[in-house]
Order: structure tokens, then sequence, then C-alpha cells
């Protein structure tokens, strides 16, 4: 019997270890529009220590229910630091989100909310990984995201080179680069400094756990290749109804139902053409509307129809809309469904108007392929961020003690 408990504890305290792993949470479909976001265009929510964060959502629901908002401080590894919450915030959270209104002269009404943080309640004292967390009046969460908040202790310098394996030449990317630690002390950089690469902002293919390879007095040098690689992928395909009644080169036609509804041209397979660069927001997507001045509470929703031809690279597998509208989430919504009468792939998303790019990603069980409607292409243009986080013995937290980015618009042999 006793060892039957002590097996019984041994698995409770394993769950909640890998219970503590801070995941992103994707929202009920009444929550749509999530806009999180530092200062700068990039809708990534990444701030330097004291700078403004920005949260916006709309409730199509339209009822004003109450939301609030909790923080938590994260270690390297996205599990729940062990610092109290007054060692990193200033202030109270767990606060209700004051400042939402309901749309005005649209088809599809819906309650906008907003939030800013730091505010009259909250600020953050430390560096670091952090989780948003959205609650009800019931207290049930509604979705989270991360966000980072660094300090600018390092700096990285990186480029974008092409992968010198000849398997990949032609299809992956690698990221080196260099930290400089001039103005901050590294005793033992290989205990000390973590690191993590992100492509395009998508934290499922990031990167963690690199060391450096050497050091050269005060800079730690990262030059691998097939550690530090990504595969290309492709340009994303885009579309914009900022213009409710005007067609354009990805719209088709135009009609009104209970709400406006897009048809997009049909897309194509790329994986077996040459590439072709266009310019895109590698996933991103914008809000605004031309019928009104606040995009936030004056947009509307639309009915956005996708098709793709069915064919044999896609067999049994199920195709998604993949984009950062609804944070890259796989679900029913976005999944197409096979149309016998024209042999097309076809789904129809309610999207508030704006610009959006995406791509069409196929899943297998677990198997994610994202590139198989698309292809790969080393030339293809992709953001890189650089993330190093720095842990002394003795620290009780991870710091994220500096950032770098680069572009692979740059790309060399």
């Amino acid at each position: 019997m006793r060892i039957f408990i002590k097996h019984f504890i041994w698995l409770f305290f394993l769950q909640n270890i890998v219970a503590q792993v801070q995941e992103e949470v994707n929202p009920p479909d009444n929550i749509k529009s999530i806009v999180f976001k530092g200062p700068t265009d990039d809708q990534f929510p990444i701030i330097k220590i004291g700078q403004p964060i920005y949260l916006e959502f709309d409730d199509i629901l339209a009822n004003e229910q109450d939301y609030y908002y909790k923080v938590t401080h994260c270690d390297y590894d996205w599990n729940k630091s062990t610092l109290l919450k007054s060692q990193y915030l200033d202030g109270v959270d767990n606060q209700r989100i004051t400042d939402y209104e309901n749309s005005y002269t649209t088809l599809e009404t819906y309650s906008n909310y907003q939030l800013t943080i730091p505010n009259d309640n909250v600020r953050l004292k430390v560096s670091g990984n952090y989780l948003l967390e959205v609650y009800n009046s019931n207290y049930e969460l509604q979705f989270s995201r991360r966000f980072l908040v660094y300090k600018d202790l390092v700096g990285v310098a990186a480029t974008i080179k092409r992968s010198r394996d000849f398997n990949f030449i032609n299809e992956k990317q690698v990221v080196q680069f260099n930290i400089q630690s001039s103005g901050f002390k590294l005793v033992n950089p290989k205990k000390e400094v973590k690191v993590t690469i992100l492509q395009n902002y998508y934290w499922p293919s990031a990167i963690h756990d690199i060391a450096p390879q050497y050091t050269i007095g005060n800079e730690l040098v990262y030059k691998y290749d097939q550690e530090t690689a990504f595969y290309g992928s492709n340009e994303y395909l885009l579309f914009d109804t900022s213009d409710l009644r005007a067609p354009s080169s990805q719209i088709s036609r135009i009609d009104l139902t209970d709400l406006y509804n897009h048809y997009l041209f049909s897309d194509a397979f790329r994986n077996d053409k040459p590439y072709s660069y266009f310019p895109d927001i590698n996933g991103d997507f914008v809000i605004r509307t031309l019928q009104g001045d606040n995009a936030s509470r004056e947009a509307e929703y639309t009915n956005v129809h996708f098709s793709l031809p069915y064919n044999e690279f896609i067999a049994l597998d199920d195709v998604y809309i993949f984009g950062k509208y609804n944070n890259y989430a796989l679900t029913d919504e976005n999944k197409m469904t096979y149309n016998e009468t024209n042999g097309m792939l076809e789904a129809t998303l309610k999207m508030k108007q704006g610009f959006y790019n995406y791509k069409y990603v196929l899943k297998n069980g677990q198997d994610i392929k994202a590139n198989v409607v698309g292809g790969n292409f080393h030339f293809t243009e992709n953001n890189y961020l650089i993330l190093v986080y720095y842990r002394n013995f003795g620290d009780m937290y991870d710091s994220l003690i500096g950032i770098g980015s680069a572009n692979s618009r740059n790309i060399t042999n």
C-alpha cells in the first residue's frame, strides 16, 4: 500500500510539472481578430522594459460581457517561474478590461475590447517570458498569448546563409550570429546563456538551446549550419478587403447577403513552379477599412471564400487555411471541405476587414506539412528573431538580455 501511495504521489508530481508549461490557448468562436503587439507595426508582442504593449479583440456576441486579464512570468522553457507576483509586477493584475465599445454602422455587431500594459493598475518590473491570460466573468479562460520583455544589455549581429547541405541548398536558410557582451560580464556562457531563434515570429518552429560554438574575447559565436537551419517556405498568399465593394487582383467577385461575401480567385499549387517574389508580411494581418475612420470599431466582418484544386499531393490529408489571423490554429472552422460538383477544396471564414496573409497546410494525424502546397525556396523573404536569455548561478529567473534580427532578402552563400 505504501509503495502504491508513493507511485501515486510521484505521478501527481510529474503531471503538475507537465501542466506548468504555458502554451498559448486559442479563443472560442465568438472571440475574433486578436491583435497583440508592441509599439512597432509587427504584430508580435515584444517590448523593451518600460514600453507599452497593446491587446485588442472582438466579441461578436456583442453583449458587453466582462473580461479580466492576468499576467504570469515564465522561465526560458515557458514553465511558470518561481517569482512571486510582487517580484515581477508593480500593482495588481486580475483586473477588468474597462476599455470597450460596441461596433457602429456595421452589419455584424461586436464589442471591441482594448488593453494597454503598463496602466494605472499594473506595471512590469523584470525582463523575460510572460503569458497574458484573458478570462470571462465566470473565471473561465478564454485565450492566452505569450509576450516578451527585454533589456538591451548585449548586442546581436546576424546574417542569413544558404545551407551547405547539398540536399537542402535550394530549400533551407541558415541563421548565423554573434553575441557581443562587452558591457555585460559572462563567466560561464555555455551554462548562463540560452538562445531561441524564431522564423516569422512563429513559436512552434522555434529552435532552442543552441550553445555557442566558441568565444572570442567578449563575443559568442554561433556559426552552425544544420543546427540553426529553417525551411525557406514560400511567400504568403494575400488579399485585401479594406474596400467592401471593390474587387481586386485577389478578389473575383463580391455579393451581399446578411454580410458581404468576398470570393477569392482559386489558388494553385506552387511547389512545382519556379520561385516568384512578391511582397508579403510573413503571415500577418492588418485590420483596416475605407468605410470608416476607426477600423477597430467600424470595420465590417465579411465572409471570405477560399478554394484550392484537389490533386494527388493532398491524398487523404486534411487541408487548412493558415495564418496569423487566428494564431495559426488548425481548427474545424478553417478546415477545407471537398466540393464534388467542381472538384475543389473550399472554406468560408468570417474575417474583419483588412489586409491578410495566408497559405495552405496539410495535416495527417499529428503530422503537419507546412510547405507541400507552396513549396520551399531559399530565396523566400523571411524575418528571423534571435532571443538571448541569461541566468546566473543562484538567479531565480531567466532574464531576456538582448535581441537580434535578420532578414533573408540579404541571403548570401
